[in-house]
């Protein structure tokens, strides 16, 4: 398994949760673990995904995800999970 970080944030809207699952599915990205909140208006997602099966390269799924985010207004961005542990060590 090669896991990999996804966040979505942006104002809430109709569809967000679809759009970015449809992609997921397409690029063979399985979703291990998902959770969302809002406040107020506000949209809050996180989800731990495997990319053992996705068939580009890690830096295309990078940019086809930052420009679905800007289609839909919200912010996307995908870690290597090590690196997103790096990231948020105390």
């Amino acid at each position: 398994m090669k896991k990999s970080i996804i966040t979505v944030v942006g104002k809430d809207k109709v569809g967000i949760i679809a759009k970015v699952c449809t992609y997921l599915a397409e690029s063979h990205i399985n979703i291990l673990d998902i959770s969302q909140t809002l406040v107020q208006d506000f949209f809050n997602m996180m989800m731990i995904v495997d990319i053992k099966d996705m068939e580009k390269p890690f830096e295309t799924t990078v940019e086809e995800l930052n420009e679905l985010g800007k289609e839909i207004g919200v912010n996307i961005r995908i870690q290597h999970e090590e690196i997103f542990n790096q990231m948020h060590r105390i």
